[in-house]
């Protein structure tokens, strides 16, 4: 776009639009996947869950063993084969970073997620985890230090038997 045309406002907003579409269709569920590995790294909050990325990339995971499994039992060649299989690799990578780095950040920040509308951003199993952390956390923290306090000590939110709300939430 030329500076006269910006300076105008007269712009092509919809050429890049479709320009940044053909894009995204461009792209393969790898590369979504890979993308929201990375903003998931960097971001410093949990994102939202991608739901239907991951389930993509599981089925495309199970189609590509099922092919290297045929194309072994076929005698296809070698190096067919192992490019498969570094597909399935990397794909398999992938998913298990993405997956990894949001159970970091869960354990890490556990009360917190669960005490905000981050909740809400977790997947379905992400919350059943969160909620299995938490009890073994109050567990632990009950056998180990909470019962072993005076009575208004005893909570792992609370800082005394003064505050009606939960000071950690």
């Amino acid at each position: 776009m030329s500076a006269s045309a910006m300076a105008s406002g007269s712009g092509t907003w919809s050429a890049e639009a479709e320009v940044d579409e053909s894009l995204l269709a461009a792209t393969t569920d790898v590369d979504l996947l890979k993308r929201a590995w990375r903003n998931e790294k960097a971001a410093p909050e949990i994102l939202q869950f991608e739901a239907s990325l991951v389930l993509r990339i599981r089925e495309q995971i199970k189609l590509i063993e099922e092919t290297v499994e045929e194309f072994v039992d076929n005698g296809v060649d070698d190096l067919i084969v192992s490019l498969y299989q570094m597909d399935l690799d990397r794909s398999l990578f992938l998913l298990r970073a993405y997956f990894r780095i949001r159970l970091q950040k869960i354990e890490k920040y556990v009360i917190h997620i669960s005490k905000t509308d981050l909740w809400n951003k977790l997947s379905e199993q992400e919350q059943k985890f969160t909620k299995r952390c938490i009890d073994i956390m109050e567990k632990h923290l009950n056998q180990s230090v909470l019962e072993r306090l005076p009575y208004g000590y005893q909570s792992i939110l609370k800082q005394s038997i003064s505050s009606d709300e939960d000071d950690m939430g």
